[in-house]
């Protein structure tokens, strides 16, 4: 995963086991941590602390993950990615309402909730990015530039925003839906079909014949593999 020092993670649970899982992880991965076992804590520690985004999870006793969220946008520039339950698609909705960056929902892989605090890194705190290295990528995107395997690819300015994005998102699939909002907008009014095409052209460059590092899942999109 990407190699990113200065970030600083807040993860709020009133799970202790679920905490320490997380907070080993992202340690691991170089984010500074800090952990809250309840909401009025969260909301203390984050005037001190200052995080750049809050991993928070919707049911805990006391002050909710709803009213967390409310304050903290409030008072904090702080992206919230928030923790669900399974088909609590009204939580999702009111979280994002109130202010929310994203949201996952339990039970959750660590490399997708790793994939979703990079993509909170890159659209809201992109000046804190620099260099990012994921697994045979290197992103620099104060050059935009991008090296896989240690060769530099000459990326056109569209191919470079969308092989950051899926390189970014890895082991994520990605729709070509999500891909031309993301990417080229969502007042795009081309047709899906480009995306094969830059596709195509990114395969070429990566040397990537047998569609082992960009992968297609037929009815669904497109996933990176960065291993």
């Amino acid at each position: 995963m990407a190699q990113i020092k200065g970030i600083k993670i807040m993860l709020v649970d009133d799970e202790p086991n679920i905490l320490q899982f997380l907070e080993m992880g992202l340690v691991g991965e170089g984010f500074e941590v800090q952990t809250a076992p309840d909401g009025i804590t969260a909301v203390t520690l984050a005037k001190q602390f200052q995080p750049h985004i809050v991993i928070l999870d919707v049911m805990m006793p006391g002050m909710d993950g709803f009213e967390v969220c409310r304050l903290l946008k409030k008072t904090e520039n702080v992206a919230i990615i928030m923790l669900t339950a399974k088909d609590e698609v009204d939580d999702r909705v009111k979280g994002l309402t109130l202010g929310a960056d994203d949201y996952v929902v339990k039970p959750f892989s660590f490399e997708e909730l790793l994939a979703r605090i990079h993509a909170r890194i890159r659209n809201q705190f992109p000046n804190l990015l620099g260099e990012v290295l994921i697994g045979p990528f290197r992103i620099d995107d104060r050059r935009k530039e991008i090296a896989y395997q240690e060769r530099v690819l000459e990326l056109s300015p569209t191919e470079y925003e969308l092989l950051k994005f899926m390189v970014i998102n890895h082991g994520l699939v990605l729709s070509k839906s999500v891909i031309l909002d993301k990417v080229w907008g969502y007042d795009f009014g081309g047709e899906e079909n480009i995306v094969e095409v830059y596709i195509r052209s990114l395969r070429d460059k990566l040397r990537d014949k047998e569609h082992r590092v960009i992968r297609t899942l037929r009815g669904a999109g497109y996933r990176v593999d960065a291993t």
